[in-house]
């Protein structure tokens, strides 16, 4: 299959103007209505939904791997970075979380989201090419000793480990059957109120670096703009329900927001 350039960068476009809108949308309106913040009748169970919503990320860019002929071993490895978060996102996290059911229009949304940049990441690592990123990763003794290269798979990595040792602390806070709030602590948690998103948008700020390409800038500036103000809205719920609550503590970015 050959890259279609104007269609990807039409694409990035769209993910960069989606965004924007998500984000003026939650200034207006406030964070996204799933979790604490839900309000609607129609829900799925919060495993089924994560599995659901999550699973088209992980599936396209293996059917699509498994398909594409011509592609470095390098290519495939750092797709790998992108599926390893939506395999444990879309398998392990669902079999792990006792939360609150989801919104039905979030699944199905998320779900189209998923399979669409899905298909954008995969397609673009595995059958476009920038030249200088070709030259890396077909120089096969050296490519991964690169500055770049390197730098944003150590973020990638680092992120990931902080997003499951986020969740792991969010998961444990309540007994099976409790449904009080408390305040989180231990982690990232010492430092910012959203720690899991944090660690979330860290993953993807080093998969940009990595990848180097429009759509996984794209993509990293979507997630920003769609969890960027939950973690903001999670620290003003914090500060409001709890006196105690400590004020050291940031929003999203440690000692600054």
């Amino acid at each position: 299959m050959e890259c279609a350039h104007s269609l990807v960068h039409r694409l990035s476009a769209l993910l960069l103007l989606g965004g924007v809108l998500i984000f003026l949308r939650q200034l207006r309106r406030g964070p996204v209505r799933y979790g604490r913040y839900a309000c609607s009748k129609y829900t799925i169970p919060a495993r089924w939904a994560w599995f659901l919503q999550e699973l088209p990320a992980f599936l396209v860019p293996v059917l699509l791997a498994c398909t594409t002929d011509g592609s470095t071993h390098g290519r495939r490895l750092l797709l790998c970075t992108f599926t390893l978060h939506y395999f444990h996102r879309a398998i392990v996290y669902p079999l792990l979380i006792r939360g609150r059911p989801i919104p039905a229009f979030i699944v199905v949304s998320s779900e189209l989201f998923c399979f669409f940049n899905g298909i954008l990441q995969s397609h673009t690592l595995l059958h476009c090419s920038a030249p200088d990123l070709d030259q890396d990763l077909n120089q096969h003794q050296h490519w991964v000793y690169s500055l770049r290269t390197g730098a944003g798979l150590c973020l990638f990595a680092l992120g990931m480990i902080l997003n499951i040792h986020s969740d792991h602390i969010l998961r444990n806070l309540r007994r099976s059957g409790e449904t009080v709030y408390k305040i989180p602590r231990g982690g990232l948690f010492e430092l910012v109120s959203g720690a899991n998103f944090l660690a979330e948008i860290l993953e993807w700020f080093g998969f940009a670096v990595v990848v180097w390409n429009l759509p996984g800038f794209s993509f990293f500036f979507f997630t920003v703009c769609s969890i960027g103000p939950r973690a903001i809205g999670h620290h003003r719920f914090y500060l409001e329900k709890f006196p105690d609550y400590p004020r050291n503590r940031k929003a999203l970015i440690p000692f600054i927001l």
